[in-house]
């Protein structure tokens, strides 16, 4: 009985490929919706998780038939439980396929190609695949090299990769072209950093890095403003209430100060306070930018910073974080913004505490508009990178 009952399940859910989770989920049986459940409610600091272990033992002693509900919960469900659907598909994926068991083939390949679904969760049906029939799996892998889930699209890029070196020796413009088109799917700083690196050093091209990842380069800054004690990113600084790129500041110790350019040269739109501010410690700057968006629309903006930092977009606080010298890497910091069409202000705050170590002089971020992906989202005019401009003279 429970058979019959999961093998209806099965076909519900390869139909939802079509007409989406919510109709699927009405058809479970009710002992595994309850499972589900259970795992979707754990929280953070370990609220639920009594009841989500209970589940996801009974959940990983499910059939096969179980794969398909728990991969399409994922979409709809929390970081924490996420993690418990995963480990429940992996353990019984690895019990059946050791007892020899049919998988549902079939069902998996209509999960793999539903792009609504969460990118982690098409991944691992993909993973899947890939265990039952291996060279089937391989002959998807092109045609997701501009598929929205990043974790599906760094495979086909990396045969592009792969393709381009293997051109290298023997046809130097069919290796550029490969080079190009897997640098146009590429998203994962990783393998950005190699395409670059042929590209630039064994083939003699020019790349566009901060265009590529959409890096703010143009900047107007400000400063220095007072952060002893720490006290800099609470206080409220004349930037904070109005920009007026014409206007002189009392900054610290009663200076004047007044908004001057700053151009990034840095591969990785690395903007350095520094330079034009001076080595300077409990200190703190601000910096401004201005993003012309053909359209209305959600985007992403994504900071690196090892510096405490704030961010206004339009005049409205976006986020921040007061803490100093955790490191900083591409997309540390993620937020999901709307932009309004046309003229989009950015304001950046940056402080740089009392630590007088060689590790913490950095006094820098940096900043890009993307999309959900990591693909760039270009400012209408957006100037030529200064590298670009100075390959053209």
């Amino acid at each position: 009985m429970h058979a019959r009952i999961l093998s209806s399940c099965l076909s519900a859910l390869v139909l939802a490929g079509i007409l989406g989770f919510d109709s699927a989920i009405a058809k479970l049986p009710a002992e595994l919706k309850q499972q589900i459940a259970a795992i979707q409610a754990v929280g953070p600091e370990g609220a639920g998780n009594p009841a989500a272990a209970i589940a996801f033992k009974e959940l990983s002693a499910s059939r096969t038939d179980a794969i398909l509900p728990l991969l399409r919960a994922i979409e709809s469900s929390g970081p924490l439980a996420r993690n418990w659907l995963r480990s429940a598909v992996e353990v019984i994926v690895e019990r059946e396929l050791r007892s020899q068991k049919t998988l549902p083939v079939d069902g998996l390949r209509v999960f793999l190609l539903d792009t609504r679904q969460a990118p982690e969760a098409r991944r691992l049906a993909y993973d899947l695949l890939a265990k039952i029939d291996p060279a089937s799996a391989k002959k998807l892998i092109p045609g997701f090299l501009n598929d929205p889930s990043t974790e599906l699209r760094r495979d086909a890029v990396a045969q592009l990769v792969t393709k381009g070196k293997s051109l290298t020796e023997d046809d130097k413009a069919a290796a550029i072209a490969t080079y190009r088109k897997a640098l146009d799917a590429a998203r994962d700083v990783d393998q950005v950093k190699v395409i670059a690196t042929e590209l630039s050093e064994t083939l003699g091209q020019e790349v566009d890095l901060p265009r590529h990842f959409g890096f703010l380069v143009h900047w107007q800054v400000i400063g220095p403003f007072d952060n002893s004690g720490r006290d800099g990113f609470a206080a409220v600084f004349p930037p904070e209430k109005k920009v007026d790129l014409d206007a002189a500041h009392a900054g610290k110790g009663e200076e004047q100060v007044k908004w001057q350019p700053l151009v990034s040269t840095n591969e990785y739109g690395k903007i350095d306070l520094n330079k034009p501010l001076g080595k300077l410690k409990e200190v703190t700057g601000y910096a401004y930018s201005e993003f012309v968006a053909e359209q209305a629309g959600p985007a992403e903006l994504r900071l690196g910073c090892k510096n405490a930092w704030k961010i206004w977009l339009n005049g409205e606080l976006m986020f921040g974080r007061d803490e100093y010298h955790r490191g900083q890497r591409i997309d540390q910091y993620k937020m999901s913004v709307h932009l309004k069409e046309g003229k989009n202000v950015i304001l950046v705050k940056l402080c740089q505490n009392e630590m007088k170590e060689k590790w913490t002089v950095e006094w820098e971020f940096q900043l890009r508009v993307c999309d959900a992906t990591g693909t760039a989202i270009l400012s209408t005019g957006r100037p030529a990178t200064p590298k670009a401009e100075a390959a053209t003279k």
